[in-house]
């Protein structure tokens, strides 16, 4: 009953957006008002006309129109389909979408896109849910690869071995004499061996590591092959990565995947976290076998503070194509909730500690502001209200050093924020980018993380959106893959709206109901506001004269449809700067 509820006043806004009178957008030489007439020999015809659909521009107005003309990789009109025909030329492509509606190409605004390399090259335990399926993946892969002098792998997840977390002896078990280091589906806690605590030559006696955790054996105080952020580096640096043809192999595959689920432009955040991943994207950009957009940032060392910026300057001005620039710099502030790690104002209900700050603060609001002064943008992972605390500090700090101007700093993730916080983000402009993937209480998670971690009230207030679009502040909506591997937008769309798991109907089951946006907020956070967070706004992110033509085609409008079924729609088409590159018909 609830859902149907909601489900009619969804539909009740969407109706408050008819296609209106619309003031065509064109250029010089064919702009006017829609439907009035226009001299079509002073108007160079388009190489693409789509028409007959339902364009939702998300321009400022947040326009409809019928129909997009595109010449080479720019929009050159947008307005009825009767201002189109003026587009129309011996050559140019017309397509009668018949109604099926044209958005901006989508915007991930973290995403760990070159990690799909470790999908291809090592275990995937993804799709396991169990110790058990955990270790017949484990088993199956090593018996499959016997002349491997270590193994890596990634994907279990939390609930499965909550507390100090999962434990050597299994891998033992399995993997007895060659190192086995498995990172967690949230990249925060790495599950080892006995051989590789050996090869890291960690023991009962080493210390944990500035902002990193040795799990430990409660009884004998042993490691107990659990590691936790900054103690992952241990044995991580040991065992070593991937090459870079193995990088590009990956990002290559990740682009596949975006431009079926209409992703045009997203943040990879792990240039230099990883030995290779830059060096893979530069040898793509130069071989122009990028077909999306990335707009990436380079993760600082917190050991190094502000004298690394001069480097990332570097490498930033050898990277200025089209497709492929470095424009922020990632700063991980705290860790994760389910590893005690994310840093909190009040402790954890469950051990006595209020996580980890990875960073110590003077250290952050040197580098924040070396950072801002060299004109990257910051981008903060911080989950605990008092890591953002903390990383508004630094970003107040940057300002005050140099003086206000358009940095358009973010914060990712947010899982937890004080309320006095919100306000000081648009005093700050920053930008805040959330994970609407996760914005549920998800079995296992919820009721065997959340609660028994942070306490009921906590819990009950996590991943705040609606707060911050009261405010005016910019939220862009980004996937965290692999974290999230499946990344589709439109699931997102729809987690945004909802705030329930898949399947549940109970209302008592909405997380934190009073953070629900509605379908326009969460389409902006996908496309222009993720187009502002990234810098790009005056490139990509609406459907407007003079853009890039990065669009979308869905078999089904948005605003017509119950928000349960948003995840449901197809991507039938993906236009990059004009050029296709997927399209369902094609199946590419």
């Amino acid at each position: 009953m609830f859902a149907k509820k909601w489900t009619s006043a969804l539909l009740a806004t969407a109706l408050m957006l008819p296609l209106p009178a619309f003031a065509a957008q064109g250029t010089s030489q064919g702009a006017g008002q829609a439907g009035a007439p226009v001299q079509k020999a002073a108007v160079q015809p388009a190489d693409v006309v789509l028409s007959g659909g339902a364009v939702y521009t998300v321009d400022r107005n947040r326009n409809w129109a019928e129909a997009v003309a595109i010449r080479g990789n720019e929009i050159v009109y947008v307005g009825t389909n009767e201002g189109a025909k003026s587009y129309i030329g011996k050559t140019t492509k017309v397509t009668d979408l018949k109604g099926q509606m044209v958005l901006p190409g989508f915007i991930d605004s973290h995403t760990h896109a070159s990690k799909t390399t470790g999908l291809i090259y090592s275990i995937d335990l993804f799709d396991a849910g169990t110790m058990e399926e955990y270790t017949q993946v484990i088993s199956e892969f090593a018996k499959a690869h016997p002349k491997e002098v270590a193994f890596q792998g990634r994907g279990w997840s939390n609930p499965v071995a909550p507390g100090i977390g999962p434990r050597k002896e299994v891998l033992d078990a399995i993997v007895p004499a060659i190192p086995i280091a498995l990172t967690s589906d949230d990249g925060h806690s790495l599950w080892v061996n006995t051989a590789a605590l050996k090869l890291a030559g960690i023991t009962k006696e080493t210390k944990n590591p500035e902002g990193g955790i040795i799990e430990r054996d409660p009884k004998t105080g042993e490691p107990s092959g659990t590691l936790r952020e900054k103690a992952m580096d241990l044995v991580l640096s040991k065992i070593g990565g991937y090459t870079v043809q193995q990088y590009k192999a990956g990002i290559e595959e990740y682009q596949h995947k975006a431009v079926e689920r209409g992703v045009t432009t997203v943040r990879d955040p792990d240039m230099l976290r990883y030995p290779n991943v830059l060096e893979a994207y530069e040898e793509l950009s130069r071989e122009n076998k990028l077909t999306i957009r990335f707009r990436n940032a380079i993760t600082a060392n917190p050991d190094k503070g502000p004298e690394q910026i001069a480097e990332f300057v570097k490498i930033r001005e050898r990277n200025q194509n089209p497709l492929f620039q470095v424009n922020a710099v990632k700063i991980f502030m705290d860790g994760v909730v389910e590893g005690a790690t994310a840093y909190l104002e009040k402790p954890y209900e469950h051990k006595h500690t209020n996580g980890e700050l990875i960073w110590k603060p003077d250290v952050y609001n040197k580098t924040a502001a070396a950072v801002d002064k060299a004109g990257f943008q910051l981008h903060v992972h911080s989950i605990g209200d008092a890591s953002t605390r903390v990383a508004l500090d630094g970003m107040e700090y940057a300002e005050k050093q140099n003086g206000k101007h358009d940095a358009r700093h973010s914060l990712v993730h947010l899982q937890l924020v004080n309320s006095d916080d919100i306000a000081r983000f648009k005093k700050l402009g920053a930008v805040g980018i959330v994970q609407p993937f996760w914005f549920m209480q998800e079995e296992g998670y919820y009721d065997e993380i959340e609660v028994p971690y942070l306490g009921h009230e906590r819990a009950e207030q996590e991943y705040p959106m609606k707060s911050f679009l009261n405010q005016g502040v910019h939220i862009a909506s980004s996937s965290d893959y692999i974290v999230t591997p499946e990344f589709n937008p439109l699931h997102g769309i729809q987690q945004g709206i909802t705030r329930i798991e898949d399947g549940v109907t109970d209302p008592a089951k909405i997380a934190n109901p009073n953070e629900r946006a509605t379908l326009p907020d969460m389409v902006a956070s996908f496309t222009i506001d993720g187009a502002y967070a990234n810098h790009v706004d005056d490139i990509t992110g609406s459907l407007e004269v003079g853009k890039k033509a990065d669009l979308i085609v869905l078999d089904k409008n948005l605003f017509e449809i119950p928000a349960t079924e948003i995840k449901n729609a197809k991507v039938i088409l993906t236009l990059v700067e004009g050029k296709e590159v997927y399209s369902q018909k094609a199946g590419k």
